[in-house]
């Protein structure tokens, strides 16, 4: 019975903003699952938090113990110093970017026990390097689609 996944994330922008790329790796039970996605135009940020998103996504069971391992300190100290559920609070979410995103991941973090780990970037940590290569290879090659929430500064 799984009641505990490891997803490991990592998101990629060619320009920032430019065409855009994440790359995920599920782990639970020794079964693991890739996923990989590139995007027209985005940001990093954008696709540091599209990665957790897409993670999250890919569960076919609601009410299990997640942890999610980032190399995004915006990503992880967002949920876990709460500044996101103060930017939920506020109108026009405080005036914080990627606010559909914000709200995509709280929905489907309501739905599990979420726990982020930060962990060095381009480092020694096995599944983020996996999440790395597969995130600026859909960067650079696609396909590329479209970011719908992504708007230019």
């Amino acid at each position: 019975m799984i009641n505990h996944v490891e997803i490991y994330t990592d998101g990629s922008s060619r320009g920032n903003p430019g065409p855009g790329g994440l790359g995920v790796v599920l782990r639970s039970n020794g079964k693991q699952k890739e996923i990989a996605e590139g995007y027209q135009m985005t940001t990093n940020n954008r696709m540091e938090l599209m990665a957790v998103i897409r993670g999250l996504e890919a569960l076919k069971k609601e009410g299990l113990n997640i942890t999610i391992y980032s190399d995004s300190k915006y990503v992880v100290d967002s949920f876990s110093k709460g500044w996101v559920f103060s930017w939920v609070k506020k109108p026009g979410f405080g005036g914080k970017k990627n606010q559909d995103l914000w709200m995509r991941f709280l929905d489907l973090a309501r739905l599990h026990t979420v726990s982020f780990v930060w962990v060095k970037g381009h480092a020694d940590n096995y599944f983020n390097n996996i999440c790395d290569q597969l995130a600026t290879k859909a960067a650079d090659n696609g396909p590329h689609m479209k970011d719908t929430g992504f708007r230019p500064v």
